[in-house]
């Protein structure tokens, strides 16, 4: 491979040679078709994510005693260090333990999606399809948080988690007048003759709100491009080394693809604790 965005994979038919292309394309590439539906090679390393989550959650199920030993014990520590963790966030165990399985199920999903995409054959194992009139390589797996849609997935679905437990904590009144303050809007006629500053300071908390909003959007751009962005970067930085020297030269960089799997997975599941103890907290004046 000479190229990182475009490398070239040749292989010999008929007594010549044969171009085959291989991408690092920004898109999760199709491998197979159910009907109307595509299943891309992003698509089945998240599948194989999920089961090995269930996997391991099955075997500290069936290991699980009153004293904790092996794999449970080391499940345990982990649990506690996180459950430390978030209370620094939330400020209370019982939030921690409320948000737990959401925030702990993004943090294992993300992790193990990422450390797939570092596997020996994932990214170089795959078939040969004509696109275009070529020849394209097209890898059975590949990271799912190297693709764009799988990371927007994820930040939406924390998003709108963080404000449905924001409106069964708090209420759909209040959560719902930190985005469109129709409260404060409404308490100008009641409060002019006494207050008259309320004409000017009341339609700029009302405006905050729809800045807050806009926020709200921003928040899953944010967590959607970093998450896609270090994960991609990596896999061209993987391919790059690999290019120049396929020998000894990318194991370094790989340890180092280790390391930002894992931070990149808390960085998400805190962002994600950040947003719900946020929107379950009421506003005090």
């Amino acid at each position: 491979m000479s190229q990182v965005e475009e490398q070239n994979l040749t292989e010999v038919s008929n007594g010549g040679h044969e171009e085959i292309l291989h991408e690092n394309t920004l898109y999760a590439e199709p491998i197979y078709h159910v009907g109307n539906f595509t299943i891309t090679n992003a698509l089945l390393n998240s599948w194989l994510a999920v089961i090995i989550i269930i996997l391991l959650c099955l075997a500290v199920k069936s290991k699980a005693k009153l004293i904790p030993q092996g794999i449970q014990n080391a499940f345990e520590m982990v649990v506690e260090g996180f459950l430390g963790i978030f209370d620094s966030v939330t400020g209370s165990r019982a939030k921690s333990m409320k948000f737990f399985p959401l925030v702990f199920g993004f943090f294992l999903f993300i992790l193990i999606n990422n450390w797939l995409g570092l596997l020996p054959g994932v990214g170089s194992v795959g078939q040969v399809v004509a696109e275009h009139g070529e020849k394209v390589f097209v890898p059975y797996m590949r990271a799912g948080t190297a693709d764009l849609n799988t990371t927007l997935a994820l930040a939406i679905i924390g998003l709108v988690a963080s404000h449905i437990f924001g409106i069964v904590a708090i209420g759909i009144w209040k959560h719902f007048n930190k985005f469109i303050n129709l409260k404060v809007l409404a308490e100008i006629p009641k409060k002019i003759f006494k207050d008259p500053t309320v004409i000017i300071v009341n339609p700029i908390k009302a405006f905050v709100g729809l800045i807050e909003i806009i926020g709200e959007i921003a928040k899953v751009a944010s967590l959607s491009f970093r998450l896609f962005g270090n994960v991609f970067a990596g896999e061209v930085l993987l391919a790059s080394m690999s290019a120049i020297l396929a020998w000894g030269l990318p194991i370094p960089f790989m340890f180092l693809e280790v390391l930002v799997g894992l931070i990149q997975a808390l960085i998400f599941a805190m962002l994600i604790l950040a947003y719900l103890t946020i929107n379950t907290t009421a506003e005090e004046h």
